[in-house]
């Protein structure tokens, strides 16, 4: 039994570092590929947009001034 909960161990830290190794190449793999290649990595040049928004502002519910009982 021992045996089985330290195989399932293993492979549940081999699949953690396969996940981690994905994410490190998809956020960096391009700087990786040009280092290897020896070339400098061109990057896109993004301006940021701005978008406008109306900010409605509602008014505050007010109460009544008679207050009628359940019947």
């Amino acid at each position: 039994m021992i045996a089985a909960l330290g195989t399932l161990v293993f492979l549940v830290t081999l699949w953690m570092l396969v996940v981690v190794g994905a994410a490190v190449l998809e956020e960096s793999g391009a700087k990786i590929a040009a280092a290897l290649k020896g070339k400098p990595l061109t990057r896109q040049i993004v301006a940021p947009v701005r978008l406008r928004t109306r900010v409605r502002v509602q008014q505050p519910m007010r109460a009544t001034a008679r207050w009628r009982a359940a019947a």
